[in-house]
């Protein structure tokens, strides 16, 4: 008697993918969004840190799985611990609960104080292991994942809570808006041009279906949604003007693409598709954030030193 075998799962087509991956994205970003405008400080405060702790941990825990399908090592709860205590000290910080809430640079002394005293307790922690003879390796990995994953993403909390010293309104939640919006519709501009005439491949060996045209597609789609942005928001995108938000939506859509193609990197060498299977379409919080990790930073850079130097 022949055993009954399943018909194979019908692959998806790149709109199914599209779709799934655009719904993912909305219903995530409209939880911590509708968080930071909802008016009330203490929802705001609390669901936002709460949506960070969730994508810094998971984020940090998919990169450590992907090292460990690479056969290396790392101390990985020391690791998800320091990206914890690392992203909960900001937001306290920055709400003045230690006493040395002020310019930004303070924060900047916290983190570079932590970061210290994170790689000390690296090196104590290879000192008690009794079986890992990798030491240099150990740390490397541990000290890499917090730096790609917390730290990184720490940014977007320095820009939702950017303090202004010279007492002008500073609306920081909608400077985040911003930030996240132009740099997804990058990954949208890049998906829909690459996908409709894409024919010269950018970097192949790392991302096959990565072209030159989806990333032009890129910069015009971001820049676009980047002017319609500042025209819409006035006077609230302090300092933000024209030339601003044509340059911050080069900045972003190219950041967004080279973002993306690190993460490919780290995927391939593992071995994987995506980083995790936790949103449809999507696939894990790594495939989420990659293009976002390396944006948040330019845009806080560009927010204090340009925007409101």
């Amino acid at each position: 008697m022949s055993q009954e075998t399943k018909p194979p799962a019908t692959a998806l087509t790149k709109g199914q993918i599209f779709v799934r991956r655009l719904t993912s994205t909305v219903i995530l970003w409209a939880v911590v969004l509708g968080g930071l405008f909802s008016g009330n400080s203490l929802l705001s405060d609390y669901l936002f840190l709460g949506f960070m702790l969730f994508l810094a941990t998971f984020g940090l825990a998919e990169f450590y799985g992907l090292v460990e399908k690479r056969e290396l090592i790392c101390f990985k709860g020391w690791g998800i611990t320091g990206g914890i205590l690392l992203m909960v000290g900001t937001s306290l910080h920055f709400q003045g609960m230690l006493g040395i809430a002020g310019t930004p640079a303070r924060v900047n002394d916290f983190e570079t104080s932590f970061l210290i005293l994170f790689v000390l307790g690296l090196c104590v922690r290879q000192f008690v292991s009794r079986s890992n003879t990798a030491g240099i390796l150990a740390i490397s990995t541990t000290l890499f994942g917090l730096m790609y994953v917390p730290w990184l993403l720490n940014f977007i909390q320095k820009i939702n809570y950017f303090p202004d010293v010279r007492g002008v309104d500073v609306h920081g939640n909608l400077f985040v808006l911003y930030f996240i919006l132009v740099t997804k519709f990058s990954d949208v501009g890049a998906y829909c041009v690459g996908s409709l005439i894409g024919r010269h491949k950018m970097i192949p060996r790392i991302s096959p279906g990565k072209t030159w045209e989806g990333f032009a597609g890129a910069i015009v789609v971001s820049t676009g949604v980047s002017v319609l942005f500042a025209h819409l928001a006035g006077d609230k995108l302090y300092g933000m003007n024209l030339m601003h938000a044509v340059i911050l939506g080069i900045i972003l859509s190219s950041g967004a693409v080279v973002g993306d193609l690190i993460e490919s990197i780290f995927k391939r060498e593992a071995g994987v598709k995506d980083s995790g299977r936790l949103f449809p379409g999507i696939g894990g919080i790594l495939d989420l954030l990659d293009s976002l990790l390396f944006n948040a930073p330019l845009m806080y850079l560009y927010l204090r030193h340009v925007l409101t130097k």
